[in-house]
């Protein structure tokens, strides 16, 4: 993993919101629908959209479309990557 990629999982990483978001997702062992994170997150449908999108922008998360309904997976391999790289900046 580079620097640049590192520094984008790092900002989206930053809000409480979306570690919320990805706390859920991994409560769901499987996957998330759309719908189910309305339930469960106080925010509006927008800002979980919002930060939904960021996520899937750094490729923390990903989605799969189902008709209507929107599921959501946590990439764990990428989040694998990360610790690693961050582990590795250690002396």
């Amino acid at each position: 993993m580079d620097a640049k990629r590192a520094e984008k999982i790092a900002k989206a990483l930053a809000d409480p919101n979306r570690l919320c978001i990805l706390k859920e997702i991994k409560k769901s062992k499987d996957c998330l629908y759309c719908v189910d994170l309305n339930n469960t997150i106080n925010l509006a449908q927008p800002s979980i959209a919002h930060h939904l999108k960021l996520l899937i922008d750094c490729e923390l998360v990903t989605s799969d479309k189902e008709g209507r309904n929107v599921r959501y997976y946590l990439n764990s391999k990428l989040l694998d990557d990360y610790i690693n790289f961050l582990e590795n900046l250690k002396f």
